[in-house]
């Protein structure tokens, strides 16, 4: 019925259910059912979600605020990029950061690349894989301008963050070769320290 109810909205887009369809993001359970809500927003102006949603960055719930950024980064309005700020990209809660780096990397203006890819580096080594996977992903969104940052945390102390590190410049230069692969070949290399002897 939620989901029906979700899809009638966005297929007839009305501001009026703007602040309904954002309320529900902030609670709703059902992971298609949010889904759903976000489709329906996208649906309305982007000069009025927009602003809403950037209040909602805010939330002290975190399943608002990772809604929110997801939402934002498929509404793609780069006036949004302000609002994604250091604290949402390093949220001690895992789904909002997962969820603020995918934001950042579609809505980082040009010439920003650098500056963020040195903010997502201080993650690196955090979570499981489903997390270090996200944050790879965004840091090889961003291109080349991440190898620098990337090449120091490869001599970093932490062997979980030297770990994700290379895993993320294989992946960088070999996209196929799949995350597990790359990060059981990062474990090696971390090992044998011949991180620096290739490329």
């Amino acid at each position: 019925m939620r989901l029906q109810a979700v899809l009638a909205v966005g297929t007839a887009p009305d501001p009026r259910f703007i602040d309904k369809l954002i309320e529900r993001c902030a609670i709703e359970p059902d992971f298609y059912v949010r889904d759903m809500l976000t489709w329906a927003l996208t649906r309305h102006s982007s000069s009025m979600t927009v602003p809403k949603l950037i209040d909602e960055l805010r939330s002290e719930r975190a399943q608002a605020r990772s809604q929110a950024l997801h939402t934002l980064s498929k509404i793609g309005d780069r006036r949004a990029w302000p609002a994604i700020t250091r604290a949402l990209l390093t949220d001690a809660d895992d789904e909002v950061a997962r969820s603020a780096w995918r934001a950042a990397v579609v809505l980082a203006p040009e010439g920003e690349e650098s500056e963020l890819a040195g903010v997502l580096a201080t993650q690196l080594g955090r979570g499981e894989r489903e997390t270090q996977l996200s944050l790879s992903r965004a840091l090889i969104a961003l291109g080349k301008v991440i190898m620098p940052t990337l090449r120091a945390a490869m001599t970093n102390r932490d062997p979980r963050v030297r770990q994700h590190a290379i895993a993320t410049e294989r992946l960088l230069r070999n996209p196929d070769a799949g995350f597990e692969y790359a990060i059981e070949e990062a474990k090696r290399v971390s090992v044998l320290g011949t991180a620096g002897q290739e490329g």
